[in-house]
């Protein structure tokens, strides 16, 4: 007698990490749990949702900021099958160390508030910009003590693929940047290093004050 072997099943999605076999970082922001009300977790409301636990997603450097309120949170949308939620997001430059602790927390963020399944995906173009930081955003960097970037007169979308190069001769650069004190608010500050506790950020002092400080230089 011919035995029947069972046929393989097809191969399933790929689903993602279990987080809860991942090393946490003792830094790692906590999110409450939630369970989804399936009565009411229509694709909107589920987007909605997604939103909200992605907002209370803290930037590992700059933990008085969230990634949405920095620009590094591109986009939330759900998959074609409707239910996975897909998360872009943006490094501040190419090869920053904290985009993986970023990915973790987004992920973290989502199974605590019941949104599995879930994906998050690096988008490099068009290139993160300090203009996408939100008001909110910059007032929290000031609260903090890091004076907030100036304007680059960007009009670039974030969901644009065209990102132009603009070449301005050094005889034509503007005159030098007046970068306000975050502590007192003075005008009269002088830089003294371009790098500071980031390469993303240069040291200033305060000549009125005498307070060092962090100013996030734009670009």
């Amino acid at each position: 007698m011919r035995s029947e072997l069972p046929m393989s099943a097809s191969p399933a999605s790929p689903s993602p990490p279990n987080l809860q076999a991942l090393p946490v970082s003792p830094f790692a922001p906590a999110f409450a749990n939630a369970q989804p009300d399936a009565a009411v977790d229509t694709p909107a409301a589920r987007l909605a949702r997604a939103w909200r636990a992605l907002d209370a997603v803290p930037d590992p450097e700059i933990p008085v900021v969230s990634i949405r309120d920095l620009g590094i949170l591109r986009d939330v949308t759900l998959a074609p099958d409707g239910v996975t939620i897909e998360v872009a997001i943006t490094p501040t430059y190419s090869g920053c160390p904290a985009m993986s602790q970023i990915e973790e927390d987004a992920g973290r963020a989502l199974e605590a508030a019941g949104l599995a399944p879930w994906r998050v995906r690096t988008v490099l173009a068009p290139a993160w910009t300090t203009d996408w930081i939100t008001d909110a955003g910059r007032a929290n960097l000031r609260a903090y003590g890091i004076a907030p970037p100036g304007q680059c007169a960007s009009t670039i979308a974030r969901d644009s693929i065209v990102q132009p190069l603009r070449f301005v001769p050094r005889a034509r650069q503007a005159r030098p940047e007046v970068v306000a004190c975050p502590r007192c608010g003075s005008v009269h500050t002088q830089e003294l290093s371009r790098f500071a506790s980031t390469a993303c950020k240069a040291l200033y002092r305060c000549l009125d004050c005498r307070e060092p400080f962090d100013y996030f230089k734009p670009y």
